[in-house]
């Protein structure tokens, strides 16, 4: 064991305890020069601040590259942060906080306890470290370097309107993948390799919104069982990316390779068009319950960082054993540094925020659609440019806030999950037992835009963000082969992950080889997509949907790094032809954006959005109303604009004959032409181009969509 030494040199008089982590000193004009450190010869200066009002003397625990251990107290304390400058303290230092032994009062004092990297967790990292090294239970923080060449970089800036997102795991994303090189699967020079760039360009995708790449941990009962925390929900260290997804060519060149590896990533994926949105999680972190042990905030202000009761329990909202607390100026300030970091040092696009009612509940924890947190991001001239998407709900009383986030805001749209899978899948299995279905009126409410969600926040309805599928549940081609689900694998007695899923098996659990099974579930799938892809929001795919990806009917892989969560590339003849209908919906998607308005607002506009029944007349009351009525008519397009889409849906279990709407041609004399340009159903390639005039009819097949334009 090597005993620490105590570092003494340090000039008190130009510390400052702002900004939090480590910072160059800044000296005032009546300064005096510290003195050289024998152990450095460039004097590697460090302003050291952390928020730790718990804590009377805070020491400094630190190891240049090279050396030994060195103990450093920091001198002063304001308003809870101790701080002080800190000589040799080069790029690459590890470091961690604890307790100062109050014995005598000194403000150095010797150590009685070294540090061991095969040993237990002694130190406490540094909230606002940038990177992390974990060597067994150890962990520290390290001293970082900035700087990278991002040569003409720009954010791309791609509109809300125009957006098309794909959710995304960095390891998950290329680990199975055959055409890149086996030591760049599952990092992030994979997420990026010209093979995958390739892949997403040709999907037509505008935006990866990444899984969490914030340095996480495991918990302990996963560990317990043999397994990870695949997904990433556990975060240690909101400034530090996890080394893990890096190359082991950079996790054994450092933190700093493991940065530019990231940062490579994103320059390569914004050269290309395409957008990096990153999801955060702040509403919790990895420390877990109070009987977990302190890694950080726990050991620095446990009262300030963490929401508790009256009684000075956990409140919990997040359903993880604790819950930052952000009534709290320092938590949110926190939040708002780290973010801020990650737009200016690594050119990310947006957020998406985990749970982000937990983001917004004042001091009596409820939820304020006017929270500081909120303001300040408005108010922020770097955050209130990039994408802001919230997951909004979370497990506390009154979490479901669905549509009340400010402007400036997205939201996942929960309603728009829930009725496309209610339409297509519950409704369907409901016709097939002989019972019946809802009406048409649901789901054309959300092709719309969900006006009865949105309109209330003063936002468009660009401010939904549609999706059928994410990481959390079914995957698209589970949801159509399980009813029930199986995540035996997960070691919880299936237990975990949601039960209502609205899925329908189409009369077998898991895989069939009987082809109108098969046949059915892919109609269905198509289904789903389209909907997705033509109604009205920011479209959000998952990752390995384009390719008919399943995990054997587990709706929680949380835990599962392995193939049951990673992408299949093995392109069969299904994976082909589920690849070639997204690519077209995504592209048939843009052309219909081109005759729309610029923005869509709260309310849907008549004139631009118009219905039809079955028979070409213009929807009524009692149609909409009527249980029985499972068609309808999307006429999308100015009344004067020379190109308009029509969007016919048919979803009963009953061919039906279409009277298309009328519409006069260009010059007022005869009836326009609608092209047939996409059917869901199996007739597809035959029926492609088919021409059909305004006011006559068209054969739709049962549970279809066609799409057509004039």
């Amino acid at each position: 064991m090597v005993m620490p030494i105590l570092d003494t040199a340090a000039t008190v008089d130009s510390s400052r305890p702002t900004p939090l982590g480590l910072s160059t000193p800044q000296p005032g004009p009546f300064d005096v020069e510290a003195p050289p450190n024998h152990l450095s010869p460039q004097n590697h200066q460090v302003n050291v601040a952390v928020f730790a009002p718990d804590l009377d003397q805070v020491e400094l625990a630190y190891q240049a590259p090279g050396d030994g251990w060195r103990v450093h107290t920091l001198p002063n304390v304001e308003d809870g942060v101790h701080f002080g400058i800190v000589n040799g303290m080069p790029p690459g230092t590890r470091y961690g906080f604890r307790a100062a032994p109050a014995e005598g009062g000194l403000p150095l004092s010797v150590p009685t306890v070294d540090f061991d990297d095969d040993g237990e967790q002694t130190l406490l990292l540094d909230p606002y470290g940038r990177a992390v090294d974990q060597r067994g239970e150890f962990l520290t923080s390290v001293h970082m370097a900035t700087g990278f060449d991002w040569g003409d970089d720009r954010p791309p800036r791609t509109p809300l309107r125009t957006s098309v997102i794909y959710e995304a795991h960095v390891r998950g994303q290329s680990m199975l993948h055959p055409d890149i090189p086996e030591h760049l699967r599952g990092t992030y020079a994979g997420m990026a390799h010209p093979v995958m760039i390739q892949h997403l360009t040709e999907l037509g995708v505008t935006a990866v919104q990444l899984l969490p790449i914030h340095f996480h941990l495991d918990e302990a009962h996963l560990q317990d069982l043999g397994l990870t925390n695949y997904w990433g929900y556990n975060t240690a260290a909101f400034f530090a990316p996890h080394a893990d997804y890096a190359t082991e060519a950079a996790r054994n060149a450092g933190p700093h390779a493991v940065q530019d590896e990231l940062k490579g990533m994103i320059k390569l994926l914004h050269a290309a068009g395409i957008e990096v949105l990153l999801d955060v999680v702040y509403n919790h972190t990895a420390e877990a319950g109070p009987d977990m042990p302190a890694l950080s905030f726990r050991g620095l202000a446990e009262d300030r960082y963490y929401r508790h009761d009256a009684h000075g329990r956990y409140l919990d909202t997040t359903g993880c054993g604790n819950t930052l607390d952000f009534s709290d100026p320092v938590v949110v300030d926190l939040a708002l540094d780290s973010l801020r970091y990650w737009v200016n040092e690594f050119h990310v696009d947006g957020f998406r925020f985990d749970l982000a009612v937990t983001l917004c509940r004042d001091a009596g924890n409820q939820f304020d659609p006017r929270h500081p947190f909120l303001r300040a991001i408005e108010e922020d001239p770097v955050l209130s440019a990039v994408k802001l998407i919230s997951e909004p709900w979370d497990v506390g009383y009154g979490g479901w806030q669905t549509g009340r986030f400010p402007p400036g805001w997205s939201d996942w749209n929960d309603h728009f999950r829930d009725g496309v899978r209610r339409f297509w899948l519950s409704d369907q299995a409901a016709m097939e037992a002989g019972g019946q279905g809802g009406s048409i009126a649901s789901l054309a409410e959300i092709m719309a835009g969900s006006e009865s969600v949105f309109a209330s926040s003063g936002r468009t309805r660009l401010a939904s963000v549609n999706f059928v599928t994410a990481h959390d549940g079914f995957t698209l081609k589970d949801l159509v082969s399980y009813d029930r689900k199986h995540n035996e694998a997960n070691g919880e007695q299936n237990r975990d992950g949601h039960g209502d899923n609205r899925s329908y098996n189409h009369g077998f659990e898991g895989r069939s080889e009987d082809e109108s099974i098969v046949a059915a579930r892919a109609l269905s799938v198509r289904n789903l997509m389209a909907t997705l892809l033509l109604s009205i929001g920011v479209p959000m795919i998952t990752a390995g949907d384009e390719l008919g990806r399943t995990q054997q009917g587990n709706n929680n892989a949380y835990c599962q790094d392995n193939p049951t969560a990673w992408l299949d590339w093995s392109r069969t003849s299904e994976a082909n032809a589920m690849f070639r209908t997204t690519q077209e919906l995504v592209k048939l998607r843009r052309w219909f954006l081109r005759h729309q308005p610029e923005n869509f607002p709260a309310k849907a506009n008549d004139a631009s959005l118009q219905w039809f029944d079955d028979k070409g007349k213009r929807m009524t009351p009692a149609r909409w109303n009527d249980p029985n009525v499972r068609s309808v008519q999307l006429l999308m397009g100015s009344e004067d604009s020379e190109v308009r889409g029509l969007i016919v849906v048919n979803g009963s279990n009953q061919d039906m004959k279409m009277v298309l709407p009328e519409i006069l041609s260009e010059t007022g004399i005869g009836k326009r032409m609608f092209e047939l340009r996409f059917t869901t159903s199996v007739l597809h390639e035959r029926r492609k181009g088919a021409l059909v005039a305004s006011g006559e009819r068209d054969i739709l097949q049962a549970n279809t969509i066609n799409i057509y334009r004039t």
